[in-house]
């Protein structure tokens, strides 16, 4: 469907001590809509070498280059709007392993080019400039896990990061470039987490965080659990969490509605879950509910007639989850799952009821899974607010027609539902795609 391709390629070593895996990939498609073409490739390398029995070391990267197209809402279509954006990433790690304790150390390093054409409205003269950016994050990570005694598990650890990058615009008439922003910060953080099995039935769970931004402050980050394990392989957890989100670079230096003293966004979660399998296994089931409530969230509002990124926002959601599996016999498995998510301040592609059952075939050379999902009360805009409803019916089939190739094909909404995420971006209908796996 679509003129859509999706390819990879991927090899695999393993030679005594060491150990490899190199993949390739290439991906394009023309879109559901007129100028929505899309075209990705990419490569990912992994080397690993076992030093001793208790140490190991590794090194990956992995690069990857899109070019996008963006139509816009159908209500307001934009011409021209395309990004053209390189991504890569490497780290280094070395781990050790001594049964009661064990740990990495790690160095990372990600970049970023981005060249965009924000296009223009119809009707109106082209953009004479063309966005430019560049970005960066590195950083060290490191922690230790090791068993005081019988029954615990302690674990510390440390982060630090050094992110930034530069923006810029380039004028097409040959005029010089205009940066418009040019900044970098640090984050560093501290932490230990502790896990303690009280008695065989009742295990504790406990940890402390404390992270420090540059531009932003500092934060304490706390959460604790309870488990219980009760007779007939069931469980109860409770928890409670603090979450917060430092502002980013974008929000606070870049563009109108910038604003440099952003604070953190900040939350507090609280779950409540049971689980059990019973039937040797066959059947396993799971209901939780949580509560979460947060402020300061960041929010794009007009002061003195602008639009500038304040901390206004809030999000105070409640809700709950269930979900079932059971498997008939070896051949056949069913599942199904149902959230409900009730939201004081709504948030879009956020939906009020979530409910999918599926089935699963397995059996000799074939596999086969089929699912249902229903979407109700899903949030496409909340100014205005806007909601869709819709049923979404996939399929996928796959044959193993020797032992080194494997046929498959995939449905997605094949009921050919007209529906959206994002208010004005119409999903696509029926999708159809076919391919082959090959193992040697």
């Amino acid at each position: 469907s679509y003129n859509t391709l999706e390819t990879e390629v991927t090899n695999q070593i393993r030679a005594g001590r060491f150990t490899s895996t190199v993949t390739g990939s290439y991906n394009r498609t023309d879109g559901h809509r007129r100028n929505m073409g899309f075209e990705q490739y990419g490569g990912y390398a992994k080397l690993g070498y076992r030093i001793t029995e208790r140490w190991d070391v590794y090194a990956d990267v992995n690069l990857t280059h899109f070019n996008a197209q963006n139509p816009g809402a159908v209500s307001a279509p934009i011409l021209d709007n395309r990004q053209r954006i390189t991504r890569g990433m490497t780290s280094f790690a070395l781990r050790n392993d001594y049964g009661k304790t064990s740990g990495t150390l790690s160095f990372f390093y990600n970049w970023g080019r981005h060249r965009i054409n924000d296009g223009y409205s119809p009707g109106e003269e082209p953009l004479n400039y063309r966005f430019n950016s560049r970005d960066r994050m590195l950083g060290v990570s490191w922690y230790q896990s090791v068993t005081l005694f019988s029954g615990n598990r302690l674990t510390v650890g440390a982060d630090w990061q050094h992110f930034g990058g530069k923006a810029w615009n380039t004028f097409t008439d040959g005029a010089p470039d205009k940066t418009t922003a040019d900044k970098t910060m640090d984050e560093a953080a501290v932490y230990v987490d502790f896990r303690q099995s009280l008695t065989h039935w009742l295990t504790l769970d406990a940890g402390l965080r404390l992270d420090h931004h540059s531009h932003a402050g500092t934060e304490w980050v706390p959460q604790g659990g309870l488990s219980f394990l009760l007779p007939h392989n069931a469980q109860i957890k409770a928890m409670v969490s603090k979450g917060f989100r430092f502002p980013t670079i974008r929000e606070m230096y870049m563009f109108p509605p910038q604003n440099p003293d952003l604070k953190p966004e900040k939350l507090m979660n609280y779950e409540l879950s049971f689980t059990q399998r019973v039937s040797d296994g066959a059947l396993s089931y799971a209901i939780s509910v949580y509560y979460i409530d947060g402020d300061n969230m960041i929010q794009t509002v007009p002061v003195d007639g602008r639009p500038k990124n304040i901390n206004t926002g809030r999000i105070e959601n409640w809700g709950a989850e269930g979900d079932a599996a059971y498997r008939i016999n070896p051949a056949w498995a069913v599942s199904v799952n149902y959230s409900y998510l009730h939201m004081a301040y709504p948030v879009v592609a956020a939906p009020e009821h979530k409910l999918y059952a599926g089935v699963d075939f397995s059996r000799r050379r074939w596999k086969a899974s089929t699912g249902v999902q229903y979407i109700h009360g899903l949030y496409t805009s909340v100014k205005p607010v806007a909601k869709d409803n819709f049923v979404l019916w996939n399929a996928n089939v796959t044959f193993r027609a020797t032992r080194w190739l494997d046929l498959f094909v995939r449905g997605e909404n094949l009921l050919a539902q007209r529906y959206e995420i994002n208010a004005g971006f119409p999903m696509p209908k029926a999708t159809a795609l076919g391919g082959m796996n090959v193992n040697f």
